[in-house]
């Protein structure tokens, strides 16, 4: 996520090193690489020079602080003013209405009918939505087929009407059937086109003084920069939508439409999609962008996700395990695929503080575990929950039986016995803290 970005102002910051004092000098070197940073991001040019013109001014003449040094300090003027640039906060939807409409809308190919999936998910999960979604793009063969695809998986009911071509009809009808079957939430999945046109325009403002939607939120393709700002400022100017989303955040993202959207159209980032997964979905938060965009990752937002994965019960049931040493192999995978449910792993370690700078270029594979998986699938019972018996013999047996290598099977069985020798650890009072946190923020 915004990987160059991040790199090259990583670089603009090294200029800063062994200064005592920021000066007019090495601030106008540093803003200077700043400003090519963004431009190269597709920042448009009078946004990048408004952002480092304000940077400028809060840094000069400020001397650093002991605890600082003038790198650090410009870091946090960068970053605060990033987060500005991107809205300061976080924005919530509208949904409190007894039947509350969204509607999605955007160009072909922004991921329109994902998110609108992830949308639903994410609403009957965390505000306890009874969501229906509605089939409006009638042009598109496969829209409706990957919308009740989608749908499927997560249990959400979708309104089509494949006789009708007229996506305003179908939305209003979408609305009778809402309240026949207490339905409390609306998304309206829309056309997109491959570019702006008066047809395309002219349906969706159409359908918006139809349905009067509590919320119009514009999915925007993170990966074309301007160009997606640009389209941006002509569906506001029609339809003043209320939030922007972004999608493909996992993707080889510039960054520009993230930094300029808000100033272009004044209106928030309110969702951020990260994956194809229907759970890679989070709320927009400015400032966490904002360190995130700097290296510095994003703590916040893992420790929150693994909260929604933590299963309180079966925590407890694993730490009895552990005080009699009967923690096993079938524990030690569970463990691993509640990690897997919190997102893609490129995403996860996106969010440790340092840990891409270390990683570098290689490619984190969501499909990394999968060995893990096969391996112990190939133990018997008795293995899995009795590893001190796992000896060369044993090991060869898995080995084959898995088609690995013996020494991944070594491997993961270190592995194994690290992690329980830690979690025997956490048993102390440490581990009763965090346990106690978790719980508390529940």
């Amino acid at each position: 996520m915004f990987d160059n970005l991040s790199d090259k102002l990583e670089k603009a910051f090294q200029i800063l090193k062994g200064h005592g004092k920021i000066t007019d000098i090495n601030v106008a070197k540093t803003l200077k690489e700043v400003r090519r940073a963004l431009l190269a991001a597709d920042v448009n040019y009078k946004i990048a020079k408004e952002f480092t013109d304000k940077v400028k001014n809060k840094a000069l003449g400020q001397n650093v602080l002991t605890s600082l040094k003038p790198g650090q300090l410009m870091i946090k003027i960068v970053k605060d003013e990033l987060s500005l640039l991107m809205g300061s906060k976080s924005s919530e939807l509208d949904i409190s209405k007894k039947l509350s409409i969204i509607l999605i809308c955007g160009l072909q190919g922004s991921g329109k009918t994902t998110f609108s999936v992830k949308l639903a998910k994410f609403l009957k999960s965390k505000s306890s939505k009874n969501p229906l979604l509605v089939a409006c793009d009638v042009y598109r063969p496969a829209a409706i087929e990957q919308l009740e695809v989608l749908a499927k998986q997560i249990d959400i009911p979708v309104f089509k009407n494949l006789d009708e071509k007229n996506p305003v009809i179908i939305a209003t009808q979408a609305i009778d059937f809402a309240k026949k079957n207490k339905n409390d939430l609306i998304i309206i999945d829309t056309a997109g086109r491959l570019a702006i046109d008066e047809l395309m325009m002219e349906e969706i403002s159409n359908i918006h003084k139809a349905v009067k939607p509590n919320e119009t939120l514009f999915v925007v393709d993170s990966m074309t920069g301007q160009d997606a700002v640009n389209t941006a400022k002509s569906f506001n100017d029609l339809l003043n939508f209320e939030g922007v989303v972004l999608t493909k955040l996992d993707g080889d993202t510039r960054g520009g439409a993230a930094l300029s959207i808000k100033y272009i159209v004044d209106k928030p980032i309110k969702f951020i999609g990260t994956g194809e997964k229907i759970d890679a979905i989070d709320i927009f938060h400015p400032d966490r962008m904002a360190d995130r965009i700097l290296g510095m990752g994003d703590v916040i937002s893992l420790v929150e996700r693994a909260q929604d994965q933590f299963d309180l019960d079966q925590a407890r049931k694993i730490n009895k395990k552990i005080a009699k040493n009967k923690f096993g192999f079938d524990d030690f995978l569970n463990q691993i695929k509640q990690v897997q449910k919190m997102g893609s792993m490129k995403d996860l370690v996106g969010m440790i503080p340092g840990a891409n700078k270390m990683i570098g270029d290689q490619e984190i594979d969501d499909d990394a575990f999968k060995f893990i998986e096969v391996i112990i699938g190939s133990m018997t019972s008795k293995e899995r929950t009795q590893p001190d018996i796992l000896d060369q013999s044993r090991r060869k047996r898995i080995a084959n039986g898995s088609g690995r290598d013996i020494s991944e099977v070594n491997q993961l069985i270190k592995q194994f016995n690290q992690m329980s020798k830690m979690m025997k650890m956490m048993q102390g009072g440490k581990g009763r803290q965090v346990m106690q946190m978790f719980q508390n923020q529940k």
